[in-house]
């Protein structure tokens, strides 16, 4: 079991920045990949960005590319999403996932995730 703890959201204005930081406890050993999402209400739930977390090797939304950063902290356990240039259009939930085990549909399909944490709201006003 793994749990998933999101913080850092808040409300900014357009151009501004936000770090959400995921904190993971449990059997984290196991995690092999994890990612952020995001779901706009009216939207169906979106892969942002995500991180193996052996080699670090990142992917991310064309949407995000250039503005969000993923990055990990295996020592500490923590997963962030450092996001710049933030537009209204990012306002969403923002939902941390670890990824154990199971069919593999790439690294930022939803069905690739076994865990995910509570979430943290972001809005970005114009």
């Amino acid at each position: 079991q793994v749990q998933l703890v999101e913080s850092g959201g808040g409300s900014v204005q357009a151009g501004g920045s936000l770090r959400l930081s995921c904190a993971a406890s449990g059997d984290t050993y196991s995690i092999y990949c994890m990612g952020w999402f995001r779901q706009a209400p009216g939207k169906e739930r979106e892969g942002v960005a995500a991180i193996y977390t052996g080699s670090g090797r990142t992917y991310y939304a064309d949407s995000v590319k250039g503005r969000f950063t993923i990055s990990q902290d295996n020592a500490k356990n923590t997963l962030d999403l450092q996001m710049v240039g933030l537009k209204p259009e990012d306002t969403a939930m923002y939902y941390c996932a670890a990824r154990f085990r199971g069919n593999w549909y790439g690294p930022l399909a939803l069905r690739t995730y076994n865990y995910w944490g509570q979430g943290t709201q972001v809005t970005v006003s114009s």
